[in-house]
Parts: C-alpha cells; structure tokens; sequence
C-alpha cells in the first residue's frame, strides 16, 4: 500500500497538510465536507501537493515536518514540485 503527504490550498488561502493512501480521494472529501474539520469551512479545496512516502509511520512524520513549515515554505514547496513536473518529459 502506497501513502503520501499532502496539502491542499483552501478557498481563503490557507494551506491543510496531511497523509492518505489516496489524496486526490481525500481531498474529494475534504471538498463534500468530509474531510478534517479545518477544511469544512474552508471550501473548495485545490489539491496543490502530493509527496510519495515509503509507509505511514514515515508519512506521519513528514506530515509533521510540514506542518511546522510558514505558509511560504509550503507554497514554495508546491511550486516546486509543479515547476518540475512542467518541466518532466512526457
């Protein structure tokens, strides 16, 4: 079983860090209002982050280690990793 870290950027501009096995399912969840309770009154969320991990104790941890980044280390995260698949052969 996969898991990955993620973030979603939410409708105000702020920023929910977690883990899944499925992030683009969960943050279909976060989007009906079933997700985490910061998220509810935060919607639409846009799935702006996803980084593979190798279990979930090591998921967990970085989900930890992201939560502790400002909000500009995450969007620079994220820009990052958009910039670098924008620019991966296809």
């Amino acid at each position: 079983m996969a898991f990955y870290c993620y973030i979603v950027e939410c409708a105000d501009g702020s920023y929910y860090t977690g883990w899944s096995t499925d992030p683009q399912r969960r943050a279909r969840q976060h989007n009906r209002g079933r997700g985490a309770r910061y998220t509810r009154q935060r919607r639409p969320v846009r799935l702006i982050y996803v980084e593979p991990q190798p279990d979930r104790a090591c998921a967990m941890r970085r989900e930890l280690a992201i939560k502790h980044l400002s909000h500009a280390q995450k969007r620079a995260l994220a820009e990052r990793q958009a910039a670098e698949a924008e620019a991966a052969p296809t």
